[in-house]
C-alpha cells in the first residue's frame, strides 16, 4: 500500500516536472526541474528494487550532467525565453507528435495481452521466478560480488585507465612556458645572511 502510493507520488512529480522544464522561461529554473525529474526517477526505481541503476541516475544525470547545464547556463547568462509569433509556427508540428504518442500510449494500455491456451501448459512447464532466487540480496551486492570475484582484473585495469586520464588532463593543463620564465624562491631569499646582502 505504502509502495504503491509512493510510486503515484514521484510519478505526478515526475510528469509536473517534465512538463514544467518545457513550459518554464526561465533557463536557469528549467534545469532545476530538469533534476528534479532525474531524482523523482531514480526514486522510482529505488521502489522497483533498482538500487544500482537509481545511483547511477543520481551519480551521473543529476552529479554531473544536470550540474553541468546549471553551470554552462549561469555562465552563459543566457535570457528569458519569452514565447513570440516565431515560435508558434511550430505548434502544429508539435501538436500532432504528441497526439500520435498519446494515442500509442492509449492502445498500449488498453491492450489486453492474452497468452494462447494452447501454450499456457507449455509456459507454466518452463517458467521460472527470477524475482523469488534474487530477492535474498540486493542487486548492489551482487554486481560487487561478481566485480571482485570474477572480472578483478578488468576492474583494475579499468581503475588504472581513469587514473591515467587524470593524470593526462592535470599534465596538459600546466603551462610549459612559466619554466622557463624568471621567479623568485623565497626560502633561497629568506635563508640568505643578511651581512652578505648589498643594503642601499
Amino acid at each position: 500500500m505504502i509502495t504503491n502510493l509512493l510510486f503515484y507520488f514521484f510519478s505526478n512529480i515526475l510528469l509536473i516536472s517534465a512538463l514544467m522544464i518545457i513550459i518554464v522561461q526561465n533557463s536557469i529554473y528549467s534545469v532545476l526541474f530538469l533534476v528534479l525529474s532525474f531524482v523523482a526517477s531514480a526514486s522510482i526505481l529505488f521502489l522497483f528494487e533498482c538500487e544500482f541503476v537509481s545511483l547511477m541516475f543520481i551519480t551521473i544525470y543529476v552529479g554531473a550532467i544536470a550540474v553541468l547545464f546549471l553551470f554552462v547556463v549561469m555562465m552563459l547568462d543566457i535570457k528569458t525565453i519569452y514565447f513570440t509569433k516565431d515560435s508558434l509556427k511550430y505548434f502544429p508540428f508539435g501538436s500532432f507528435v504528441g497526439f500520435v504518442f498519446l494515442v500509442e500510449i492509449l492502445l498500449v494500455i488498453s491492450k489486453n495481452f492474452k497468452v494462447n491456451p494452447y501454450e499456457s501448459g507449455f509456459l507454466s512447464n518452463f517458467y521460472v521466478n527470477w524475482f523469488d532466487k534474487i530477492d535474498s540480496f540486493i542487486d548492489l551486492e551482487a554486481i560487487g560480488q561478481i566485480l571482485y570475484t570474477h572480472y578483478v582484473l578488468q576492474f583494475l585495469i579499468a581503475g588504472i585507465i581513469l587514473m591515467l586520464a587524470v593524470v593526462g588532463s592535470v599534465v596538459l593543463t600546466i603551462n610549459t612556458a612559466t619554466k622557463s620564465a624568471k621567479h623568485q624562491v623565497i626560502f633561497k631569499q629568506l635563508s640568505r645572511n643578511y651581512k652578505n646582502v648589498l643594503l642601499s
